[in-house]
């Protein structure tokens, strides 16, 4: 059986030494020193492995320089940041063991709108006033709001990745759940560095590619990253002002309106008809006004004609918010709506306001994922859902809760609680 292994071990060393033979006509790899003791070879089974798994890693380099080549990237710069790359083990088990988002829209809000986070974005305020304000006035996006992006995403500057983006994204590329994405963000960051805004060595970030004080991946820098600083260089990792500006860039893009707000948490009237929720229901927020929804702390709204809609994170029983097109820029950055209203309640945080008034249904949890699968499946056992069982929640499984719900004689907010679940299992 020794025999046996050890000969297709020998196999797949001689497979190795002839695919790298064939790199090194292109440079991706340099020529490897061999030692041999009394003309005998000592084969470590495991190193072989690794040379072989990383011999298919240069070889899937070397594959990929044509796709660099078609966008603008140098031989000179490709060989440079590709020459011995290896795959990271770290990103390869970060991809693949990703855990499934079930935090609890109070709880993540919770963790994210700390108190020290306030403070700290109270203190960047002070910090940065003549830098934020400038940006809100020539973008006209809200400073409160850049603030309270740098601060989600990385803390302001205090955790920005420390990874090497070439090898993350060369990785993901590579093998993974994720080669699409990886292929490219991989082509995206080389044109960065062609265009010289950051050394190879500086050029870090997460596992996954999101790079500097507000984690842009590099497609998203490439479209949206601007020089305020004026020195010739987008330098989002290592300067404030680029950073916060391109982040106000973006959201500018991305549809923000001067001088709006993005929405206000608010007090629905008695009788009120929760089937109107939801981004297809827009109206202005005049005719909600005239519908009795009103902001929860009083006083107006302020611009009646603003189109807006409610947002019910929780359902009916938790808090609601009629939120502008400014939240909808909010959520091109991050499409999530916890995400969106963290950093929406931030940035009030960092202005001066109060926390949320409304109370979350803590006795009401989200579902997991096979639970929605199951709420999914019951749903279209009684007509209600013709979408896919999958267990990611958009129009079509909201759209068929608040079906059952009416013909139930339930408020119809297309929430998937964990009562409706129960509710739809016992009337199964």
């Amino acid at each position: 059986m020794r025999g046996i292994l050890n000969s297709n071990w020998i196999g797949i060393a001689t497979g190795v030494s002839l695919l790298s033979a064939s790199l090194l006509s292109i440079g991706v790899v340099d020529a490897p020193d061999v030692q041999a003791t009394d003309g005998k070879a000592d084969y470590d089974l495991s190193a072989i492995a690794t040379l072989s798994r990383n011999a298919a890693f240069q070889q899937f380099t070397a594959d990929f320089w044509p796709k660099a080549r078609a966008k603008g990237v140098s031989r000179r710069l490709y060989t440079r940041v590709m020459r011995d790359l290896t795959p990271n083990p770290k990103v390869i088990e970060l991809d693949g063991n990703q855990a499934e988002f079930n935090t609890p829209v109070w709880d993540y809000l919770a963790k994210r709108v700390s108190d020290a986070r306030i403070q700290k974005g109270r203190a960047m305020l002070q910090e940065h006033r003549r830098l934020v304000r400038a940006i809100e006035k020539r973008t006209g996006v809200d400073r409160h709001v850049i603030l309270a992006i740098w601060g989600m995403e990385t803390n302001y500057g205090g955790y920005k990745g420390e990874l090497s983006t070439i090898r993350s994204l060369a990785t993901l590329a590579y093998t993974g759940r994720r080669k699409r994405f990886g292929r490219q963000q991989l082509l995206a960051a080389l044109q960065i560095l062609q265009k010289g805004d950051i050394a190879p060595e500086q050029m870090t970030g997460s596992w996954a590619g999101a790079m500097g004080h507000t984690q842009f991946i590099p497609t998203t820098y490439n479209a949206y990253a601007v020089d305020w600083t004026g020195d010739g260089k987008r330098d989002i990792w290592n300067s404030v002002a680029d950073a916060t500006a391109s982040t106000a860039n973006y959201l500018r893009k991305s549809g923000w309106k001067k001088i709006r707000p993005w929405g206000w948490e608010v007090k629905l009237p008695k009788g009120f008809d929760f089937s109107k929720t939801g981004r297809a229901k827009r109206r202005s927020v005049a005719a909600w006004a005239k519908m009795g929804v009103r902001p929860i702390r009083g006083g107006n709204y302020g611009v009646a004609r603003q189109q807006s809609w409610i947002v019910l994170p929780a359902g009916a029983k938790g808090p609601a918010f009629l939120v502008t097109q400014n939240f909808k820029a909010i959520l091109a950055y991050n499409n999530s709506i916890a995400y969106a209203l963290s950093v929406a309640h931030l940035s009030d945080r960092i202005r001066g306001s109060g926390p949320i008034v409304g109370r979350w249904p803590k006795d009401d949890p989200q579902l997991s994922r096979n639970q929605r699968k199951e709420l999914q499946a019951l749903l279209a056992g009684k007509g209600h859902y013709k979408g896919e069982v999958s267990g990611r929640v958009g129009r079509k499984t909201r759209a068929a809760i608040v079906s059952y719900q009416q013909m139930a004689g339930l408020p119809p907010d297309g929430y998937p609680s964990r009562k409706l679940l129960e509710r739809l299992r016992r009337n199964r």
